[in-house]
């Protein structure tokens, strides 16, 4: 999805972001948040639950025949909608955004976000199997702005990974971030660089 050319862009924002603050500015980009393996089971039992209805009501067939009949559902239920072009189709949009989220949060701890010396850090995230995005930032930064302010940033990345143009996104995302930031954390006078200034796709 994201070139390594359009990488070295990125690089190249935050880079520039970071130049004008104190705050630490980290991107994400997750083909999708998880694999939802559970979920065409439980649609696939579901299926095979209601799947003997109409042979017990219209034939005769003994119930070892029915019974295998139910079987063959599930398995052919679960294997077709195991399929990953039907599979997120099929997973509640509260779910995928639940299952986005809790990444986002992760992310945010496994790439150290949270260490930074006054407490920083911004993680823009984006997972496009769900069409979710998310800016998390540290607490140094939320008691100073408020988490509507990066609605508008947001909203940006969306509509560029819709478009078919996610470093374009990350880029201008980045961009409206590092002009916040810079407002409320100039940078200090033993200013250093704490994080990779990179895109990390998953």
């Amino acid at each position: 999805m994201i070139t390594d050319s359009d990488k070295t862009r990125i690089t190249a924002a935050i880079r520039n972001a970071e130049s004008d603050t104190a705050g630490e500015i980290f991107c994400v980009l997750a083909h999708h948040s998880s694999e939802y393996r559970l979920v065409p089971l439980a649609w696939a039992a579901a299926m095979a639950l209601f799947a003997p209805l109409p042979f017990i009501s219209l034939t005769r067939w003994p119930a070892a025949t029915i019974y295998l009949w139910q079987l063959i559902a599930f398995v052919v239920a679960a294997i077709t909608l195991s399929h990953p072009r039907l599979r997120f189709h099929i997973v509640p949009r509260r779910a995928q955004r639940d299952r986005a989220h809790s990444e986002a949060m992760r992310q945010f701890f496994v790439q150290g976000l949270d260490k930074t010396e006054h407490r920083t850090g911004v993680l823009i995230f984006a997972s496009t199997a769900e069409r979710y995005a998310e800016i998390v930032a540290d607490a140094g930064i939320n008691e100073k702005v408020a988490p509507e302010v990066w609605d508008d940033a947001i909203n940006v990345l969306i509509n560029a990974i819709k478009a078919g143009r996610p470093a374009d996104g990350f880029v201008a995302t980045i961009e409206r971030c590092g002009g916040v930031l810079a407002t409320h954390f100039p940078p200090g006078a033993l200013k250093r660089d704490e994080l990779p200034d990179k895109l990390l796709e998953i």
